[in-house]
């Protein structure tokens, strides 16, 4: 039985959103043992409900000193308070379930690696696209050749208030760690950011909704080149969608030599499905697209099938079955990774490899859009102008 410690903190209102907290729910041979919050105000029945565990605990150290769990849930959006959680749960000996970014900051995601190097401890980041049966199907897609060879795939973040430098840290390293997941490391990249209709001063910074660390740019485009010849794109544009009234922007297409496949990222109900086109033409030149199927075909041996009814009754996190079975296997990819003595497949080193590639974008701007090459010499933010 591996036992689970989630450290929540509801006196902040970006705690939980992605539901990281009930990711372990109907999975076999896991115990829930307690969770931490120093918020005195949260409603401590109602926690441990959904969470189906008889414990709290003020303070994440004593709960990991009494509890000894072997995985800690670090639910914080908060990139900044990644790394100090990671370093307490490493020095307890405790594997790790964390929300993404690992941190927006390349230095803290060097030595989040050398933590886990050190200590031994295994971490899984919630990447959520590698494990949900969407994007599970477009890689089989790539696979079986369906497509052909792949030529580009083009990503686009949410594109809404946040648009530009801010989609590009929330929301963009879905996208470019779906990237590296489906085509490999990228060799280099060439980025050009704009603000106002003009190009992107250096000194020009944006305010965030969010601590993201230093932002800039209300449009985005980053053309990066990976094996094989594949180019990919990412890009975002300020207030250019209302994700809350139209279908979401947010998501990949990828054109190959047969085929084009198209896939969306879907926080909000209901999920996008993916669809297909075989042809060898632009598809403005009227290819028809047909549903690709998506169907879940993973079994988990013991596992209680009915943990979506459960999840679904939580208020405040997403409830998309892109979201709930994504961490759902990303949880239970972490438990067999502990078994087996491997890394997940959303590991600290592509996670820091996601955020590697936003540096890369920023620190071509910065050279009038010139190219750099993986992986980055400097580990200094480049909009710091050290």
């Amino acid at each position: 039985m591996k036992k689970v410690a989630v450290f929540l903190d509801t006196s902040k209102p970006t705690l939980g959103l992605h539901g990281l907290h009930t990711a372990f729910t109907g999975l076999p041979g896991v115990e829930v043992c307690a969770f931490s919050d120093s918020n005195p105000d949260v409603d401590e029945a109602e926690v441990k409900r959904r969470l189906n565990t008889t414990k709290r605990y003020f303070d994440p150290a004593e709960m990991l000193e009494k509890e000894k769990p072997d995985i800690a849930v670090i639910t914080s959006r908060e990139p900044f308070s990644h790394l100090p959680q990671l370093r307490l749960a490493a020095s307890f000996g405790c594997n790790v379930f964390t929300e993404k970014p690992l941190s927006a900051d390349l230095e803290e995601t060097d030595e989040a690696v050398r933590i886990v190097e050190e200590s031994g401890i295994t971490v899984c980041v919630a990447h959520p696209g590698r494990y949900c049966p969407q994007f599970q199907a477009v890689k089989q897609a790539l696979d079986s050749g369906k497509i052909g060879k792949p030529l580009t795939v083009s990503t686009y973040g949410k594109c809404d208030h946040r648009g530009g430098g801010e989609d590009l840290m929330t929301l963009g390293t879905h996208l470019l760690d779906l990237m590296t997941y489906l085509f490999g490391d990228p060799e280099s990249v060439r980025a050009e950011l704009r603000s106002g209709g003009h190009v992107t001063g250096k000194d020009e910074f944006r305010k965030t909704l969010e601590d993201v660390g230093p932002c800039a740019g209300e449009e985005i485009f980053a053309d990066f080149r990976f094996p094989d010849n594949v180019r990919g794109t990412f890009e975002s544009r300020m207030n250019l969608c209302d994700y809350r009234t139209t279908t979401t922007h947010m998501g990949l297409s990828i054109r190959g030599t047969e085929g084009i496949v198209t896939a969306r990222f879907t926080d909000i109900i209901p999920d996008f499905p993916v669809i297909f086109s075989k042809t060898r033409h632009p598809a403005e030149f009227g290819a028809p697209f047909e549903e690709y199927p998506a169907t879940e075909t993973r079994i988990i041996p013991g596992e209680d099938t009915t943990y979506p009814d459960h999840i679904q009754t939580v208020p405040g996190v997403c409830h998309t079955d892109f979201m709930i079975r994504g961490l759902h296997y990303a949880a239970w990819d972490l438990l067999c990774a502990l078994d087996e003595h491997r890394q997940p497949v959303s590991n600290v080193y592509n996670a820091r490899l996601a955020l590697e590639m936003i540096y890369g974008i920023y620190a071509s701007h910065r050279k009038d859009g010139a190219r750099v090459t993986f992986p980055l010499n400097s580990r200094k933010h480049p909009l710091s102008g050290e």
